[in-house]
């Protein structure tokens, strides 16, 4: 990470690994499970690469895609745990390696809920940002209103961790 980078979203990696990405939730074994700093739905997450420079997937060796992909796995179903917990509506997670606008590795983790408007659900989320989210930005930035999720998602996240580790 350059010295010169005052914002984490400037350099999410390099932030990451400095300890100073204010988002990170937990280290994993082959990236950081990361809230999102737009909730576009409740829970959304990201699993950023510990590997600067990888841009995609088939960037890392073979053994640490394999591990990136357990992480995601595992971010997954924390994801899916906390906010099954928290709303009834819950419907499912999406896991999505897509890589079109941020130049480095990483995976949308995005829960998906009964109450979303019918014209998106059949599509990916990132729909949401682009329709409910550009109408009052200011609603969904992740802020103080979150630290209860955040707290349930980073403790959740060491529960399948250490099931995970177990296996």
């Amino acid at each position: 990470m350059s010295s010169g980078v005052t914002d984490f979203r400037d350099d999410r990696v390099g932030t990451a690994l400095a300890g100073t990405n204010p988002t990170v939730l937990r280290r994993m074994r082959a990236g950081f499970a990361v809230i999102g700093d737009v909730q576009h739905l409740p829970g959304y997450c990201v699993l950023i690469t510990d590997t600067p420079g990888a841009d995609q997937l088939i960037d890392l060796p073979p053994e640490r895609q394999l591990l990136f992909l357990e992480d995601m796995a595992i971010l997954g179903r924390t994801v899916a745990a906390v906010c099954a917990r928290r709303d009834p509506q819950f419907r499912r997670v999406n896991l999505e390696i897509q890589g079109n606008t941020d130049a480095f590795l990483h995976a949308h983790v995005t829960p998906r809920y009964e109450w979303e408007p019918p014209e998106i659900v059949g599509w990916p989320p990132a729909l949401h940002h682009w329709t409910r989210l550009m109408a009052d930005p200011s609603t969904r930035q992740l802020g103080p209103e979150h630290d209860e999720l955040r707290q349930e998602l980073a403790e959740e996240l060491d529960r399948q961790l250490g099931q995970a580790l177990l296996r």
